[in-house]
């Protein structure tokens, strides 16, 4: 299992640094209806607001839809290892930044060759690759900090004598540092990942690739400075002044000094105390009265330190090659894990201390089960079996069949998944599912024309569900009742499962069709202000009480008033 998320993260291209969730194809649906699709969504929706990239809920998407047990036994066995874990915290993944380049090569590197087909294999790289025709063109690479060399036997010597130059073995192994480049982005990450506990994966990758890190720490140069040279040269001749003040001079040697520019002894060694304690280099210094800067000599000499420093941090860069080269593969690595990591963490936080897995069989048996749409659900019962098929749900409004139908619709998608549930449940595969939910339009002829001809669509096959929410609201109350009815038997007929939400109970219990049975979520009385206390759980094989008959018994015992009792006993006596 996780080896086939891993590969659906790699060839969906997901990755924990997108913004919002990046489009997939859409997959075979065991839903029907955009009613079902919808409830389908929202259920996957709810688990993933447990996860912390976006990417993560696509995850989801690679448990496909199946008919075949085993897969769902095989997932429900890969989330149960999971859940063994315990509770993990995903919430450090908040920190993980989109990587952005922060290191570059202080040094300016041109990359030579004499090989056509090496000069056009390095351009498709991005490498900065020149060709070598003639020794002026290795005499225009001494201004070059590092000059990297591949295949080039004939002006091989001449570019040996080039003090920055690097002699590279293989193609893979020219402009390393544009992997390096390419880590410096994931270094707080990397330090990031080290601090907490997640996966072996990503604790195996981040402990690889720790060690790169120093390879960006290329320090300060410690290259001449003209600027700094030259405002050592002026406290040079300060001080040599002060010190000349306390020499005592013979005559002789003042004339020599005025007339052949000889410096005594004296001052030669007071110039020479100076430039020690100033560590000022003596080639870049014209030895006289007063020190002048050699220019020429000095602009050499940092160009050879820049030569060789620049050098040897390239040779050092060539050193970790191997682990360079893995660099881009195992960074595409690690974002594949962090999205894995943030999944199963996610699916940890979303499970409920009292899981269980559905068990699946033939039979739709649901025990204490919670909503996970609700903040505080109240556990539900229901079946439907071989003997019956199809439940006339009834209830006064707002008393919960809607939400009943969709916690069943919320349980099947859970079960697909393979993921655990409240309550002990039992879930058949169905292969087709068909949710037509409760019509807030007119109940014109062209809306219950519509609503029959979806219907009439429906193909059932070996393991069909229909839930219909209210479907008389489009049509006349006085045929509605026979509609529902003639439209079980049909089904049922046909081997599917139905479950229909409807007011109609009274109406559809004098014809109810064989495997049919009257289930009812009873309204047990009303507030003082006038709101329906509810038993969410549905009484099954009772017809359920309207709004309505409860309002009238209420009101006629609280105001005793003639005209309620009789209004109130003349119910009681038509039901």
């Amino acid at each position: 299992m996780k080896q086939k998320i891993l590969n659906f993260i790699k060839e969906n291209e997901l990755s924990p640094f997108n913004s919002s969730k990046t489009a997939l194809k859409p997959m075979p649906s065991i839903y029907k209806t955009a009613d079902a699709k919808r409830v389908h969504t929202r259920t996957l929706s709810t688990i993933s607001q447990n996860f912390i990239f976006p990417d993560t809920a696509n995850i989801l998407h690679s448990l496909t839809f199946t008919n075949n047990p085993q897969i769902i036994e095989q997932r429900q066995e890969f989330f149960e290892k999971i859940i063994s874990f315990g509770k993990l915290d995903n919430q450090f993944l908040n920190k993980i930044k989109k990587p952005r380049k922060c290191w570059k090569p202080r040094y300016d590197i041109a990359i030579v060759t004499e090989d056509g087909e090496t000069f056009t294999e390095l351009q498709k790289r991005g490498c900065p690759v020149q060709m070598i025709v003639s020794e002026q063109d290795v005499l225009l690479l001494e201004e070059r900090d590092v000059v990297q060399i591949i295949n080039c036997p004939e002006y091989g010597i001449a570019l040996e004598s080039l003090p920055q130059a690097v002699f590279m073995k293989s193609l893979d192994e020219v402009y390393l540092e544009r992997h390096l480049e390419t880590f410096s982005g994931w270094i707080e990450n990397i330090k990031l990942l080290k601090e907490n506990p997640s996966t072996k994966s990503i604790k195996s990758i981040s402990e690889e690739l720790f060690p790169l890190i120093s390879l960006t720490d290329d320090g300060e140069s410690e290259s001449l400075d003209v600027d700094v040279i030259e405002g050592k040269i002026i406290d040079a001749n300060e001080m040599i002044q002060e010190k000349i003040k306390e020499l005592n001079f013979q005559g002789m040697q003042l004339i020599e000094i005025l007339s052949k520019g000889i410096l005594p002894k004296e001052i030669k060694d007071t110039i020479d105390e100076t430039l020690e304690e100033l560590s000022l280099p003596r080639q870049v210094v014209e030895i006289g009265i007063p020190l002048r800067l050699d220019e020429e000599e000095l602009q050499n000499l940092i160009n050879k330190q820049n030569a060789n420093e620049f050098s040897s941090l390239a040779e050092n860069i060539k050193e970790h090659s191997n682990e360079l080269k893995e660099i881009p593969q195992r960074l595409k690595q690690l974002s594949a894990a962090l999205l894995f990591f943030d999944f199963i963490a996610g699916i940890t936080q979303f499970v409920q201390s009292d899981y269980n897995f559905p068990k699946i069989t033939n039979e739709l048996i649901l025990e204490n089960t919670n909503n996970i749409f609700l903040n505080q659900p109240q556990p539900i019962s229901f079946n439907l079996s071989d003997n019956i098929h199809c439940s006339i749900l009834t209830g006064a409004n707002s008393g919960g069949k809607t939400t009943l139908v969709e916690h069943t619709l919320q349980l099947l998608s859970l079960s697909q998944l393979g993921l655990p549930t409240s309550g002990t449940n039992e879930i058949p595969l169905f292969e087709e599912i068909y949710y037509f939910a409760k019509n807030k339009g007119s109940n014109l002829k062209g809306a219950f024309e519509t609503l029959l001809s979806q219907m009439s669509k429906i193909i059932p096959g070996n393991k069909t569900l229909i839930l219909a929410d209210e479907i008389e609201a489009v049509t006349e109350p006085g045929v509605a009742g026979n509609i529902i009815a003639a439209t079980a038997d049909y089904y049922i007929k046909q081997n599917c499962y139905l479950i229909i939400a409807t007011h109609l109970g009274h109406e559809i219990q004098k014809i109810l069709p064989d495997k049919t049975r009257i289930d009812g979520i009873e309204a047990t009385g009303l507030t003082e202000d006038f709101e329906l206390i509810v038993n969410h759980n549905p009484v099954l094989g009772r017809l359920a009480h309207s709004t309505p008959e409860l309002i009238v018994e209420k009101m006629a015992n609280k105001e005793q008033k003639p005209y309620f009792k009789f209004l109130n006993e003349f119910l009681k006596k038509k039901e």
